[in-house]
């Protein structure tokens, strides 16, 4: 006896009926209509955190590849990511890892480190003016 394969149409269509024959039972325990999922909008711009703002003097290791004037954090990730962009360091086959080459080696400390890993490496590269 051969198998057959399960088209697509005929799953979907098990499924809805399994939904309807385990609810026709029970009296629906929700109360209401969907939650609205959007934000109250009151005309304001959000204004960004003022501790990201604050400019921050890169280390040496870091100025190499950011520059050496004091900049936010946010402008020194956005360098970091045009850095790696330019110079093809992300991973080929995971591109949430990012390879580090000679200058990235002393700020990351290894090889290769994951995108989420990044900020908080540079982080300890940053110190107030």
């Amino acid at each position: 006896m051969a198998k057959r394969k399960r088209g697509g149409r005929k799953s979907s269509a098990r499924k809805s009926s399994r939904k309807s024959s385990r609810s026709r039972g029970r009296k629906s325990a929700r109360k209401g209509g969907r939650k609205s999922s959007r934000r109250k909008s009151s005309g304001k711009k959000r204004t960004p955190n003022a501790a990201f703002m604050k400019p921050m003097q890169p280390s040496s290791d870091l100025a190499a590849v950011v520059g050496s004037g004091a900049m936010p954090r946010t402008e020194v990730t956005k360098k970091l990511w045009g850095y790696i962009k330019r110079k093809g360091l992300q991973d080929s086959k995971n591109r949430r890892m990012i390879n580090a080459d000679e200058n990235l080696r002393p700020i990351f400390g290894r090889s290769q480190v994951s995108m989420f890993e990044m900020t908080r490496l540079v982080n300890k590269h940053l110190r107030n003016p």
